[in-house]
């Protein structure tokens, strides 16, 4: 038996659709497992050992027809016998059908249902606190065999040394692992998903306010450097003083190795905050208003991952719409999700963590 996992795109998905690989080995343990992923996403299932090979491919195949061709003739020569495709799409499709595998499953859809010889519906409603983002992978692993679990926590297997390095730079630059460490993700993956500038800034006063002696890193895509400033500079001095911009990570795994060390994650919800739970870091998350919360928000309990939603406080403002208008008018509904509201969830939160950070430093 030889497996291949399709999960192309964003490093949450590729994160997430990780899971999938536990179950298969230990199900299937004499299978050879491959997971076919782009460059950028390869740190977060790096080391990850039930994973027998990391197929990268290269985003630029899409639009050269006779590099991709050779990409899938060199597929078709690894004689996979299944091919689970969570990405869906025609060109992962056709990369499904190029390897001539005897079961080939994704997701259905009108145009690409006949890449596969057997698709499935995403689910609906959570029926575990895992969230539909789960559910939706494991139901896959139904169309090899029925006893399969229904969900799978995400992990990231970072080496001891990455983190006992990063430590070390962080401490070089001024970091004291004495004080809360907090990792913020500042910046969603777009606009769309992000929250406001002065919004994230004026939640960011309130934290310093409230949580002594914290010490922040800002996490955001290295194009999105002049936005990520602009919340540094709408922050009062005082919180800017707690802010270690130069401790940006550059690099997803240095990204990984520094929210290794955080005492908590807080910020936009994405990869960022996916990794610092499959890293079991404390994650508050503000979720876009056009993403559904019981999707992302995995493995919520009110207690070490919680989240935030604008229909938490203004369900009313969704009433009719489609998930098409709520992004188009993105901005006009987060207007309505003010710090406040999100604060009287996130200062508990921060008590907490800190509180529990406080107890184990003297047990």
């Amino acid at each position: 038996m030889k497996i291949l996992v399709i999960q192309q795109k964003m490093i949450g998905d590729v994160l997430t659709s990780s899971i999938l690989f536990e179950a298969l080995r230990k199900k299937y343990p004499e299978a050879e497992l491959h997971y076919l992923i782009q460059p950028h996403t390869r740190p977060v299932v790096q080391n990850n050992p039930y994973i027998n090979k990391l197929v990268i491919y290269d985003p630029a195949l899409n639009k050269n027809p006779v590099k991709f061709l050779f990409f899938g003739k060199q597929i078709r020569k690894e004689g996979y016998t299944h091919v689970i495709d969570i990405y869906s799409k025609i060109s992962t499709g056709i990369i499904s059908l190029f390897t001539g595998a005897s079961c080939r499953l994704g997701y259905h859809k009108k145009y690409t249902s006949y890449f596969y010889t057997k698709t499935f519906t995403p689910v609906n409603e959570p029926a575990t606190s895992a969230g539909l983002a789960i559910e939706d992978r494991m139901q896959f692993l139904q169309g090899l065999q029925k006893d399969f679990p229904k969900h799978s926590r995400p992990k990231i297997y970072l080496d001891n040394l990455q983190k006992q390095k990063a430590a070390v730079k962080l401490k070089a630059g001024g970091i004291s692992f004495e004080k809360p460490l907090i990792m913020c993700g500042v910046l969603g993956s777009s606009k769309n998903k992000s929250y406001p500038s002065s919004y994230m800034a004026a939640l960011l006063d309130k934290v310093v306010a409230q949580v002594e002696n914290c010490q922040i890193l800002f996490n955001y895509s290295p194009c999105q450097e002049k936005d990520a400033l602009e919340i540094y500079n709408l922050c009062n001095p005082v919180t800017r003083s707690r802010i270690f911009l130069k401790l940006y990570a550059l690099e997803l795994q240095d990204f990984i190795a520094n929210c290794a060390t955080c005492d908590l994650f807080m910020g936009n919800e994405g990869g960022a905050a996916n990794i610092a739970k499959a890293l079991k870091i404390p994650s508050f998350s503000i979720h876009s208003p056009s993403v559904k919360k019981n999707y992302w928000g995995i493995y919520e309990d009110g207690d070490r991952n919680v989240s935030v939603h604008l229909k938490d406080f203004r369900k009313e403002a969704f009433k009719g719409l489609s998930t098409k208008e709520i992004t188009k008018n993105a901005a006009g509904f987060y207007e309505l999700l003010e710090p406040n509201l999100i604060f009287a969830k996130l200062n508990p939160f921060l008590q907490k963590v800190i509180l529990k950070k406080s107890e184990e430093k003297y047990l």
